[in-house]
């Protein structure tokens, strides 16, 4: 029952070029950097990520992304990241945009088992009709499209039918984990991560505090070991390295 690994690269050991990896995270929030320097570093390429964004800044998936590690990108949102952008349009990489809450809710149904499930997101646009570009041809003309998918109407409502999601492996980041592998999130990086893991056949949390079994009250247990094969305790100054994307900050009254 003990799932710890020693290290990060210990963990991905086993990953190989072209494998399919759910990541979870959303912008900077919840991202597990260390095990993505631990795939970068043992130099895997071809990869197929499903994850909400590809990085962001010079940090998290950016890393694969930059060095062209990534092959296809399931996610819904290229954000400011222009690199990835760069490389959508001149046809570097494949690119399915998916409605954010059918992305996650492909990602649950994978790993609940729930083969396919029927949305009204996306009715009535190339979602559901088919013709988004996957991949261009670097020439602005799209070398893959997707394809059209099934509709159907319930009570007088149409629905398109979404496959479910799952992947060779996931990567995540918990705020605490126990040996056994139950996770707790820390508010909105709780984000994908949760279903990024039960997507996936073999799941690797980096962990910010590793805690003995029976420490983590079940009601507050957000993903259940079951969902996870592997924990990744971090160090110290590896749970305190968190990039800020856009800092605001509110000016004081009586101060400019």
């Amino acid at each position: 029952m003990d799932k710890v690994i020693g290290t990060a690269s210990e963990a991905v050991a086993d990953f190989h070029d072209g494998a399919s990896i759910a990541v979870g995270g959303f912008g900077l929030s919840g991202v597990p950097t260390t095990l993505i320097t631990a795939v970068y570093d043992a130099g895997f390429s071809g990869l197929r990520i499903v994850s909400n964004n590809c990085g962001a800044m010079d940090t998290g998936l950016s890393v694969l992304l930059s060095a062209g590690r990534i092959a296809r990108v399931t996610g819904s949102y290229i954000g400011a990241n222009k690199e990835f952008a760069r490389q959508y349009l001149a046809g570097e990489i494949e690119l399915e945009l998916i409605p954010q809450g059918t992305l996650a809710e492909r990602l649950r149904a994978g790993g609940c088992g729930i083969p396919a499930f029927y949305t009204p997101a996306g009715v009535g646009t190339q979602v559901a009709e088919g013709g988004l570009p996957w991949r261009y041809d670097g020439k602005g003309t799209a070398a893959v499209v997707s394809p059209p998918k099934e509709t159907r109407e319930f009570d007088g409502v149409e629905y398109v039918l979404e496959r479910a999601i799952t992947t060779d492996f996931a990567l995540v980041r918990a705020a605490k984990g126990d040996r056994h592998g139950n996770l707790v999130f820390a508010k909105s990086a709780r984000n994908f991560n949760p279903l990024a893991a039960m997507a996936a056949k073999i799941a690797v949390a980096e962990v910010e505090e590793l805690v003995e079994p029976g420490d983590l009250d079940p009601d507050q247990v957000h993903l259940p070991g079951v969902f996870v094969q592997r924990v990744v305790p971090l160090t110290r100054e590896q749970a305190a390295d968190k990039k800020i994307e856009k800092v605001t900050v509110t000016p004081r009254k009586g101060h400019d």
